[in-house]
């Protein structure tokens, strides 16, 4: 199992009332609702391999590079030494290391890469995995990687921290009308994504871009449609895919995960006890953090 940690941390967040508050008075309900989940995943999936992915560069300079609006709208300072900062609610930015050290101190392993997004780290994973593989995510980005053959599906929280519905190749065909997490892919970076800046190919929806992949197999079958003048495309679509060949180009290197990342040596075995029970006692205490991360032990132990 694969945390996509970030967009699940912001999840809890804005799920779980800012009422929810450390001894101190500071809220912790960004970290209290991650651990009642992670708690949950535990319980009713039961992983052999546990692993929360971080992102290390949210913002990774070779995809700016390569798309300049890439996630722009995120950036509330700009930095030459190391990642750009990252519009982060005030109250949550305070819980990030809070997260980061219980999740160390409770023993699951938690693995970043530097120039790469948490989506990367998921990525090279599901390449190396011999066997099955829950992706857990808020992100639909990540739906490119689902593989029935290889048994990779997406755990994807459609309200707040409730159940998460499980995204499968059925799921994709009936939700998006494409045949495997590859297509998904294809899809994503013809219909464009505001959330991260993507532009698309303009004119060019969800629906169209299906029917596209359903008519050609994928980007480069479109593509030699383009150039092709005895293809069925209308001539409106042929003009604006031509008019997007550049961004054509480029974004799938954007858009698709990177799958071949260095990362650390860890250990991702589930943990049935703390590895530094003393020191999730301190923070246990310090950050209030009681029931949420007793059912999180009770579910490790279990």
């Amino acid at each position: 199992m694969l945390l996509d940690t970030a967009s699940l941390y912001f999840r809890a967040y804005f799920g779980v009332p800012e009422s929810v508050r450390a001894p101190d008075g500071t809220p912790v309900n960004a970290v209290r609702g991650l651990l009642d989940f992670i708690a949950r995943l535990v319980r009713d999936h039961r992983p052999d391999d546990l692993v929360a992915c971080m992102d290390n560069d949210w913002r990774p300079g070779w995809r700016v590079e390569l798309i300049p609006s890439y996630k722009a709208h995120r950036v509330v300072e700009e930095s030459e030494r190391g990642p750009d900062a990252e519009e982060v609610p005030d109250t949550l930015s305070p819980q990030i290391p809070v997260i980061e050290k219980v999740l160390d101190a409770v023993g699951i392993a938690r693995v970043g890469a530097d120039g790469y997004e948490a989506d990367d780290v998921i990525g090279t994973l599901v390449r190396r995995s011999g066997g099955p593989v829950d992706v857990v995510t808020g992100d639909r980005d990540l739906f490119q990687l689902v593989d029935d053959v290889r048994g990779v599906r997406v755990l994807y929280p459609v309200k707040g921290m409730g159940d998460p519905m499980v995204v499968d190749e059925a799921a994709l065909r009936e939700k998006y009308g494409v045949a495997s997490g590859a297509a998904y892919a294809d899809l994503a970076l013809l219909r464009g994504d505001p959330s991260d800046g993507l532009p698309g190919v303009a004119g060019v929806g969800e629906k169209t871009a299906a029917r596209l992949l359903e008519s050609y197999g994928d980007l480069d079958g479109i593509l030699a449609a383009v150039g092709d003048p005895s293809s069925a495309l209308t001539p409106a679509q042929r003009r604006k895919l031509e008019a997007a060949r550049e961004y054509l180009t480029v974004a799938p290197k954007v858009v698709r995960v990177a799958g071949d990342v260095a990362l650390p040596e860890f250990d991702p075995a589930l943990p049935a006890e703390p590895l530094h029970a003393r020191e999730l006692e301190e923070l246990a205490g310090r950050w209030g953090l009681g029931g949420s991360l007793r059912r999180l032990l009770d579910a490790l132990a279990g």
